[in-house]
């Protein structure tokens, strides 16, 4: 019976996830898209970033901290209100700063995705059992690609009729549609916690193993590649070509990539840490195609790292819930808190060196390719080292209680 509750909460989730990924391709492509073409200025596209993950870290603590007072299902809701915040401003802010104006509409969009992130891995982690994370990661990585296709193709037609505006007003659709879905997640709350969330919260307290300690540098590095490819995915593609359909289509075509090395995850009997391996190496590789940055060399760069993306999301994450799972709910929160801290401190330090790119032929791009390599690269060894490190731990405990039986 346990088992499939936990499949129904997982499909739920799932469904959830769909919902707010209409919402977030949407933004990640056609609001990064909006702020680009008014000056086709990689230092706009990069704040827009960088306060958006600053309003972020803040969400997810703050997100985390509500889970301790009320459920879940509320944090989805201030989620889709946030989101029609960001389209009515959208809609209808207009400021002559042009750096406040970006900020405005960053900080609610940092709002969505802290809270957001915060409600699916707090709630998929106390779920999730065993294999429900590979299932759940793998899923959602499909869910997201089918997505990645219909998506850009719909909104790029909508903003060639009805302009941007147009569809900013058709996106309450989709928000009122996450509202609704909140109403059907699996509820979680952790108000029976009798330990305060922010009680030993310090960093030696929660990272009190050797497992956990490993994740750190893992999340640094992670944070730094994450963000090369997600935010130079984009100014790649919009450097192709500035028509809203072919911008789509490129979309399309990176998505199907995702989907054929899902299909080769699936069916080939490979183990999961040689694919953390090749999907690095396929990121890496892909990082080195701009060094000399053509339209073509710019597309086959986004294919590469959009397939060794999969990989490393699907194995990286799962091995983390794996480890993060098997603490009590209260810890498992402080965990996600320093986790996300971590992961996006580092993202937004690349934004930070990001500022000072100017174009795609200059030194300070040339430096950040090879940080993003050399980091993408580090990821396998010290995600290993903390599956390990925990696995060790593991047989050891039930050594123990063996011997005490």
């Amino acid at each position: 019976m346990s088992t499939l509750q936990n499949a129904s909460r997982i499909r739920r989730l799932l469904l959830m996830n769909a919902s707010s990924m209409i919402i977030f391709n949407y933004i990640g492509i056609f609001v990064n898209l909006y702020i680009w073409e008014k000056e086709k200025s990689i230092f706009d596209v990069t704040w827009f970033n960088l306060v958006m993950f600053v309003s972020w870290i803040v969400a997810f603590a703050i997100g985390a901290r509500i889970l301790t007072r009320y459920s879940n299902r509320l944090l989805i809701r201030i989620t889709a209100i946030s989101g029609g915040l960001t389209f009515l401003l959208l809609s209808f802010l207009e400021l002559d700063n042009k750096l406040l104006w970006i900020s405005i509409i960053a900080i609610p969009v940092g709002i969505m995705w802290g809270l957001y992130a915060s409600t699916q891995n707090i709630t998929l982690s106390l779920y999730g059992k065993g294999r429900d994370f590979e299932s759940y990661f793998s899923y959602s990585s499909l869910i997201g690609q089918a997505i990645s296709i219909a998506n850009p193709i719909v909104f790029a037609l909508v903003i060639q009729w009805l302009g941007y505006n147009g569809s900013f007003l058709l996106m309450f659709l989709f928000v009122a549609t996450l509202l609704t879905v909140s109403f059907f997640i699996p509820t979680l709350t952790l108000s029976e916690e009798r330990t305060p969330l922010f009680e030993n919260i310090r960093f030696s307290a929660v990272f009190n193993t050797s497992a956990l300690r490993w994740m750190v540098p893992s999340c640094i590095t992670a944070g730094l590649f994450i963000q090369f490819q997600g935010l130079f995915a984009l100014i790649f593609t919009f450097s192709v070509s500035s028509d809203k359909l072919v911008i789509a289509m490129y979309n399309m075509l990176y998505a199907l990539s995702s989907i054929a090395a899902m299909t080769m995850y699936r069916r080939l009997k490979v183990g999961n840490g040689k694919w953390l391996t090749i999907g690095v190496l396929l990121v890496s590789v892909g990082f080195l195609c701009p060094v000399w940055p053509v339209a073509p060399l710019l597309v086959i760069s986004n294919i590469l790292t959009t397939m060794g993306m999969f990989y490393y999301g699907t194995i990286w994450n799962m091995r983390q819930f794996r480890i993060i799972s098997s603490r009590t709910p209260i810890e498992q929160a402080r965990i996600f808190i320093w986790r996300e801290w971590i992961l996006n401190l580092s993202r937004i330090a690349m934004l930070v060196f990001t500022l000072f790119v100017r174009d795609l032929h200059g030194t300070s791009f040339f430096v950040l390719i090879g940080l993003a390599v050399v980091s993408a690269l580090l990821v396998p060894y010290f995600s290993h080292k903390s599956e390990v490190v925990d696995g060790r731990a593991a047989t050891e405990n039930e050594v123990a209680k063996g011997g005490a039986v």
